[in-house]
């Protein structure tokens, strides 16, 4: 690997890396992830830790490559490219979480957003306990931002969390070693959608209405988001504010490609909205 001198600064862009799960349905996943990664004008890498066959109904087969595999495809991302931020999704067992742990170590980038892909949408448990430790002990001291919903931040913290002990819950997050929390607030009742951000004793709150559909990929665009809007040199609270707005409008304009219920996100609605022309009625 040849550093570029001192001397000469360095002209190539800033971009993001994605190590997840790949979604044959390109509804979730690191589909989703380059998606929203490209609708932000940001240059997106992505490494594959798992894929998996599924599609609107649910997930029929998954696959991890060998953890020898997985970091060729690390290494090969920071060999050539500027990575500003590193977000990861869907790493389903010890050994895979302990190899990208000891390639961030080494690699150290400057941001590392991590959605602890725990649950699935149905409620099953993703990760097998050697995993769960894993994720505890290896990722959550290393991520820049911790971005759970309620099951999961549950399952790290071995206990039930309702609307009034979920500030409580964002406190206790943070004891695990990241330096902030991002605890997604929709599975939650209520009629407003509540997202809590601790950043040390600092809390930010970002509120939404709900919309009421089932959304596919919510939590992976969500966390893109963050990491993209971090490349582009927004503070966390910015970059979690603006990757919230983005996300419900991504929900707004969903639609459904297949035979499932889930609602796929339109990543692209800005840019849409943008380029249609306003009607005139007489």
């Amino acid at each position: 690997m040849i550093e570029p001198t001192l001397s000469i600064p360095d002209s190539r862009p800033l971009c993001a890396l994605t190590i997840a799960g790949s979604d044959s349905g390109g509804g979730a996943g690191i589909q989703a992830d380059l998606k929203t990664f490209a609708a932000h004008g940001v240059h997106g890498l992505s490494v594959i830790a798992a894929l998996t066959a599924q599609h609107t109904r649910g997930v029929t087969a998954v696959h991890a490559p060998p953890v020898e595999f997985l970091r060729a495809q690390i290494d090969a991302c920071f060999a050539d490219f500027r990575i500003g931020a590193v977000k990861l999704g869907m790493l389903a067992s010890a050994p895979i979480i302990h190899a990208v742990a000891d390639a961030l170590e080494h690699f150290a980038p400057a941001q590392i957003v991590l959605d602890p892909v725990m649950v699935s949408t149905s409620g099953a448990k993703l990760l097998e306990d050697a995993a769960l430790d894993a994720l505890r002990t290896r990722l959550l001291p290393l991520a820049s931002v911790l971005t759970p919903n309620i099951p999961e931040a549950e399952l790290l913290l071995g206990r039930k969390i309702d609307a009034d002990s979920a500030d409580a819950a964002l406190t206790d997050l943070l004891a695990f070693g990241a330096p902030a929390v991002l605890l997604k607030g929709g599975h939650l009742p209520g009629a407003r959608m509540l997202d809590r951000l601790g950043e040390g004793a600092r809390r930010t709150c970002y509120e939404h209405a709900r919309i009421e559909l089932e959304g596919h990929g919510t939590g992976c665009t969500l966390a893109s988001a963050i990491a993209a809007q971090l490349v582009l040199g927004q503070s966390l609270a910015d970059a979690c504010a603006l990757a919230a707005d983005y996300v419900h409008g991504a929900l707004l304009h969903a639609y459904r490609p297949g035979l499932g219920k889930v609602a796929v996100l339109d990543h692209f609605w800005r840019a849409r909205d943008e380029s249609r022309p306003h009607s005139h009625h007489p």
